[in-house]
C-alpha cells in the first residue's frame, strides 16, 4: 500500500510600505533654511536645524497645510488635535541625536487609496489599500562615503547637513498588499497623488520619495502574520517589485527548509538582484519617544480643514474613472493620460476644444509623448497648444488633410506653434480638381485588374486607389476631394 505524499503548503505574502515623502516647501520644517536640492554641502544650515543649544523650532505652516491636504486626498481622518514628539536615536547625520516626529497623535489616520492593475488584455482590476497613518517629521542629513578601500569601498565618510530639517511626510500603509506588483503600483499611485497636489515632486533619484517595505509570508488560511522583514535601499518602482518578489521566495524557501525567519532589516542589492542582511530590527521602545517640549500642540479647525479641502484638484483615480465612463477610453489609455497632471490637463483642454477623446488620446500618447521624451521637455513647454491640436484633429477627421500630412507638420507645430490652417496651405495641398482627375486617370490606367474587380462589386478596393493617390502625391492630395472624384471615376 502506497502512502500519498503530503500536500505542499501554499503561502501568501503580507506586504506593507512605509513611505517618506519630502515636501516641496521653500524652507525647512522648523527654520528658514532653503530646501533647494543640489546646493554645496552644508550651505543650507543654521543653528536651529543643526540643533545648537538654546535654539527653538517654529513650525512651517505650509508643512501643516500640505500634510492636511495629503491626508484629505488619502481619505484619512484629520486630527483636530495632534502633537510633535522626540524620537531618540544616534546616527552621525542626525545633529541633535533625536528627530522631531509624531508618535501617538499623528495628524492623519485611517485612510485609503485605490490602485488599478491593468493586464495584458487591457482589463483593469481595482483594489483599496488602507493607510494606517500619516505624520509630519524632519529629515536627517546625508553621509557621503569617499576615498577608496579594497575591502570596504571607502576610507572615510563626510556629513552633509543640507537635508537636515527638510520636511517629510511619513505615510504608513496597512499590510493589504499581496505581491510586488501591487506594492509597486501603490507606491506609484501615492507619488501621483502627491504630485497632483503639488506638495512633493516625488523624484526618487533625488531622495524625495523613499520607500521601505515590510514583507512576511504565511500559509494560506493562517490568521497570524509571519515574521516581518524590512527592506531598504530601493530607488525605483521596478526595484520595489523585484525586491519584494525575491524576498517572498527567500522566506518561503527558508520556511520549507525548516529555518527560522529573523525580524531584521535587509538591503536590496541591485547588482546581485537579492536582499542582504543589514541589522536586526529595533522596536519602537528603543526610540524612547516623549512629547516635544519646544513645540505647542496642533489644532486644525473645521473651517480651515474645509478651506484646504476645497483647494484639492481632481485626483488620479477619479480622473481614470471619468475618462473610462464619460469619455469611453480604455483603462490603459486612462492610466497613461492621468499619470501626469499636466498631461491630463492638456488632453482635457484638447477635448474641450472639440477633439474626439480617442483621437486626442492617440496624439498625446503617441507622437507628442515621443517628442517630449526625445527633447526632454514637459508638455507645458511645447508651442502646440490644445486648441491647435484640436484643430489638427478636426482637419484630419473632415478629410481636409491626411494623417500623413498631419505628422509632417506636427514637428514644426510643436516647436513654433501657429495656425494649423496656414501651415497646411504652406505644405501645398493639391486641391485642384483638374490636377487630381488627371492623376486618378493615370492610376486607373496603371491598375486595370483592380479597376475591373472594383466594378465587379469588390468596392473595398476604394481604399487601395486612395492609397495609390496618396503615394503618387506624397500625401498632398486633398483627401475629401480625392474620395469624391475617385468614386465618380470608378463608376464611369
Amino acid at each position: 500500500m502506497t502512502t500519498a505524499a503530503p500536500a505542499k503548503t501554499t503561502y501568501e505574502a503580507i506586504i506593507g510600505l512605509e513611505t517618506h515623502c519630502q515636501l516641496s516647501t521653500a524652507t525647512k520644517i522648523f527654520c528658514n533654511c532653503s530646501t533647494k536640492f543640489g546646493a554645496a554641502p552644508n550651505e543650507n544650515v543654521c543653528p536651529i536645524c543643526m540643533g545648537m543649544p538654546g535654539v527653538l523650532p517654529v513650525l512651517n505652516q505650509k508643512v501643516l497645510e500640505y500634510a492636511v491636504k495629503a491626508g484629505l486626498a488619502l481619505n484619512a481622518e484629520i486630527a483636530t488635535y495632534s502633537k510633535f514628539d522626540r524620537k531618540q536615536y544616534f546616527y552621525p547625520d542626525l545633529p541633535k541625536n533625536y528627530q522631531i516626529s509624531q508618535y501617538d497623535l499623528p495628524i492623519c489616520e485611517h485612510g485609503w487609496l485605490e490602485i488599478e492593475l491593468v493586464d495584458e488584455e487591457g482589463n483593469a482590476t481595482r483594489k483599496k489599500i488602507g493607510i494606517t497613518r500619516l505624520h509630519m517629521e524632519e529629515d536627517a542629513g546625508k553621509l557621503v562615503h569617499a576615498g577608496s578601500d579594497r575591502l570596504s569601498g571607502s576610507t572615510y565618510s563626510l556629513v552633509d547637513f543640507n537635508r537636515t530639517g527638510v520636511p517629510l511626510l511619513e505615510i504608513v500603509s496597512e499590510p493589504d498588499m499581496r505581491s510586488g506588483q501591487e506594492a509597486a503600483e501603490y507606491a506609484q499611485e501615492l507619488r501621483r497623488i502627491m504630485r497632483y497636489l503639488g506638495v512633493s515632486d516625488g523624484n526618487m533619484q533625488e531622495g524625495s520619495l523613499r520607500c521601505d517595505v515590510n514583507v512576511s509570508v504565511r500559509p494560506v488560511g493562517q490568521k497570524e502574520f509571519g515574521t516581518k522583514v524590512e527592506i531598504k535601499n530601493m530607488n525605483s518602482f521596478s526595484a520595489i517589485q523585484r525586491a519584494i518578489d525575491y524576498e517572498i521566495e527567500r522566506q518561503i524557501s527558508a520556511l520549507e527548509a525548516g529555518e527560522k525567519i529573523l525580524q531584521e532589516t535587509r538591503l536590496w542589492e541591485e547588482g546581485s538582484q537579492k536582499t542582504v542582511s543589514m541589522r536586526t530590527k529595533e522596536g519602537s521602545s528603543d526610540y524612547r519617544y516623549f512629547p516635544e517640549p519646544d513645540l505647542a500642540p496642533i489644532e486644525v479647525s473645521t473651517d480651515q480643514k474645509q478651506q484646504w479641502k476645497e483647494q484639492l484638484p481632481e485626483l488620479p483615480a477619479a480622473k481614470r474613472h471619468r475618462y473610462e465612463t464619460e469619455l469611453g477610453l480604455s483603462p490603459y489609455d486612462a492610466r497613461v493620460l492621468t499619470d501626469d497632471r499636466t498631461v491630463a490637463e492638456y488632453f482635457e483642454a484638447t477635448v474641450a476644444n472639440g477633439a474626439s477623446p480617442k483621437q486626442a488620446a492617440n496624439w498625446v500618447m503617441g507622437d507628442i509623448t515621443a517628442y517630449l521624451n526625445n527633447e526632454k521637455l514637459s508638455i507645458t513647454e511645447i508651442a502646440l497648444k490644445p486648441n491647435s491640436l484640436a484643430e489638427l484633429i478636426s482637419l484630419i477627421e473632415d478629410k481636409t488633410i491626411s494623417g500623413k500630412i498631419a505628422k509632417e507638420i506636427l514637428p514644426e507645430l510643436l516647436k513654433k506653434g501657429g495656425s494649423v490652417q496656414e501651415m497646411v496651405k504652406d505644405k501645398g495641398l493639391i486641391s485642384d480638381p483638374a490636377v487630381l482627375e488627371s492623376l486618378i486617370d493615370k492610376i486607373l490606367a496603371a491598375n486595370p485588374k483592380e479597376l475591373e474587380q472594383y466594378r465587379n462589386g469588390k468596392t473595398k478596393l476604394l481604399g487601395f486607389f486612395v492609397g495609390q493617390m496618396m503615394k503618387e502625391t506624397n500625401g498632398r492630395a486633398d483627401p475629401q476631394l480625392t474620395n469624391q472624384l475617385l468614386a465618380k471615376k470608378l463608376q464611369s
